[in-house]
């Protein structure tokens, strides 16, 4: 390839909308254009990257088993109506209907499509196990797309889908997958973790996210301080607090007059907001659900819905709460009726003598205590993970630290398979659900996150086996016969020797092709001109490192080979 014919005009300032390292080097590297909020347009140089990305899911999906094929994205509602995602994926979800008035959608995962088709081709116990994957497009409609390619409404994805006979067989296909995918992100070279996650609207009992650590992440993991535990931050669980053993005190009312916050409340009645017992409401399939957690914590509303998944929770709206007949502001757990669920935190049995609503206007109660005064239906981890909270293994503190996820893997079990009915005959012709697993990969992701930790002031500094060329040939001086001759000679024989190779010979400034050497981020540099030849040598440049030497001409080639399997 020569610069002067490449489909790339590279951006000497960051655009404007761009937040994210690897969103802005990416727009100004000529790696990806905007289209709209959250919908790139990938570019020649993109594509080199992405390629890359792809042969290497491929090749250790096709190492592990899976056998690649395609199914469409305009799927049906009807399979997602049947599982229940079609209400759980919310407005996320791209919605549209054809002339008909059939309803469909983009597909934003597949395990509706794959577990029907399975049960249609493998109906016997004798085609067991099986395992598929393909290389597509996603589609989720995001409220606030953002990071460029870390949070967008289209991205390209390797999903695979595994079917079983049983959950031996299941957890035996998910050990093969989530070590193929440690090999995936290992030859990517991305610093990563491997956390215990939140299953999310995909569901399953165990999975595990592969996290790239990165300071711009949205995606929060939490870490013991001794090593012993990782988990993101919706699945994460402190350790649960010992019983109270405070004597009880009598339960009293208290007048707090607009306190219809905690901190109001706090101040009102000069306690700490730890006193205090918060009670929020949602609704779940038309069940009013009470939350209780201590006044000072928040509810992780990821995890509440994961506990009902795949039912809808939603969390109560201000006209809610007198059509229910509770007082906004006020609401205390006490004289709940049997139509209502109460759920608490597993840190609520830490405490006693709680301070919350009175179930009035204008008043709370003081000393209210579990199973005297309220009751609780079910203890369930629903806190947001805060920093310093306590391991659940060990006692250590938590710390939070910031990622990016580029892999899932799951545990689906008959998740799936159950509500499509999809099964196979077993030895003595019973039908028995397929034990599935479900795995994905963010193509799109691996390349914002790869630019996110191979970046500097420059520009990227793409490991070699992501860069989209790996040695560029530069003509400091195009005008120059002599520089011309030399530079095609050493292109054409880094070609010959099987590299990468491109060759700068735009009529730019020799300043201008540095610094769009270093933007792109080419592993080696190879810079000829007439200064150098005069001396019969080529500069050479090694980007990871800015480390800089010189060659004789005529043994460029080699030269530029060698500090190539140098690279980092």
């Amino acid at each position: 390839m020569r610069l002067s014919r490449l489909f790339a005009r590279t951006l000497r300032e960051d655009p404007a909308e761009a937040e994210a390292a690897s969103h802005k080097l990416l727009l100004r590297g000529a790696f990806v254009r905007k289209l709209m909020a959250g919908v790139y347009t990938t570019m020649p140089l993109g594509m080199r990257v992405m390629r890359k990305i792809e042969a290497i899911v491929r090749e250790e999906m096709d190492a592990a088993g899976s056998q690649e094929m395609r199914v469409p994205i305009t799927l049906p509602a009807e399979p997602w109506q049947q599982t229940g995602r079609w209400e759980a994926y919310g407005d996320e979800m791209f919605r549209l209907q054809d002339r008909h008035g059939r309803q469909l959608l983009l597909g934003p995962t597949h395990e509706e499509v794959f577990a029907p088709l399975v049960a249609a081709e493998f109906p016997s116990y004798k085609d067991l196990p099986l395992n598929v994957y393909q290389v597509e497009w996603k589609y989720r409609d995001e409220l606030r797309p953002r990071y460029g390619l870390l949070r967008g409404r289209e991205f390209l994805m390797k999903d695979a889908y595994s079917f079983d006979r049983d959950e031996d067989g299941m957890r035996a296909s998910y050990r093969i997958m989530y070590e193929a995918y440690e090999r995936v992100f290992d030859r990517c070279k991305l610093d990563y973790v491997i956390v215990e996650a939140d299953a999310g609207t995909i569901g399953g009992d165990v999975n595990h996210e592969f996290m790239a650590l990165a300071d711009v992440g949205e995606d929060l993991f939490v870490r013991c301080e001794h090593g012993d535990y990782l988990a993101d931050l919706e699945a994460a669980t402190p350790r649960e607090p010992e019983p109270a053993v405070d004597a009880l005190a009598a339960m009293e009312e208290v007048v707090t007059p607009g306190a219809v916050t905690i901190e109001a409340v706090s101040q009102q009645l000069g306690i700490d907001a730890a006193s205090t017992l918060k009670c929020m409401l949602f609704e779940a399939d038309a069940r009013t659900i009470v939350v209780l957690v201590p006044g000072d914590r928040e509810v992780n509303e990821k995890k509440l819905a994961s506990h009902f998944f795949p039912t809808v929770v939603r969390r109560f709206e201000d006209g809610d709460f007198a059509a229910h007949g509770f007082a906004k502001g006020f609401v205390g757990p006490a004289d709940m009726g049997p139509d209502v669920s109460v759920l608490a935190d597993h840190t609520v049995k830490g405490g006693a003598n709680w301070v919350t609503g009175a179930n009035r206007v204008d008043v709370h109660v003081r000393g209210a205590n579990v199973d005297r005064d309220f009751r609780v239906d079910a203890y369930v981890d629903l806190v947001t993970i805060r920093e310093g909270d306590v391991c659940p293994n060990d006692g250590g503190a938590l710390h939070i630290g910031r990622s990016i996820v580029v892999g899932h893997v799951y545990q689906l079990g008959t998740q799936y398979s159950a509500p499509l009915e999809a099964s196979y005959l077993d030895e003595e012709g019973a039908q028995r659900l397929y034990q599935m697993g479900s795995y994905g990969i963010g193509i799109t992701r691996i390349m914002a996150a790869a630019a996110e930790q191979y970046h500097d002031d420059a520009g990227l500094r793409w490991p070699v086996v992501l860069a989209p060329y790996e040695v560029a040939v530069i003509m400091a001086n195009h005008d120059d016969p002599a520089v011309t001759t030399e530079a095609e000679r050493i292109y054409e024989g880094l070609r010959a020797a099987g590299i990468e190779a491109v060759l700068d010979d735009r009529d730019e400034r020799a300043g201008v092709k540095f610094a769009d050497a270093d933007l792109i981020g080419y592993p080696v540099q190879v810079t000829v001109g007439k200064r150098g030849l005069a001396g019969k040598t080529v500069d050479l440049k090694l980007r990871a490192t800015g480390e800089r030497s010189t060659a004789p001409v005529a043994g460029a080639v080699e030269a530029a080979a060698d500090l190539l399997a140098s690279a980092p």
